[in-house]
C-alpha cells in the first residue's frame, strides 16, 4: 500500500514527524501501514526505587 492509498500526501510523514509537527494517532498508524511495516509495543521495564 502506498501513502496515497492510505490517505496521506507525500509530505504528510515529514510534516507530522518534524520538530514542529504534531502527529495525530491516525497519521502515525497510517504511515507504517502504507510502508508495509508493523509496529509493536512492549511494556517498559519497571522503574527501580532509589
Amino acid at each position: 500500500m502506498r501513502l496515497r492509498e492510505a490517505g496521506l500526501s507525500r509530505e504528510s510523514p515529514y510534516r507530522a514527524l518534524s520538530e514542529e509537527g504534531k502527529p495525530r494517532l491516525d497519521t502515525a498508524l497510517r504511515v507504517p501501514k502504507a510502508l508495509n511495516v508493523r509496529l509493536t509495543a512492549t511494556a517498559a521495564p519497571a522503574a527501580r526505587e532509589v
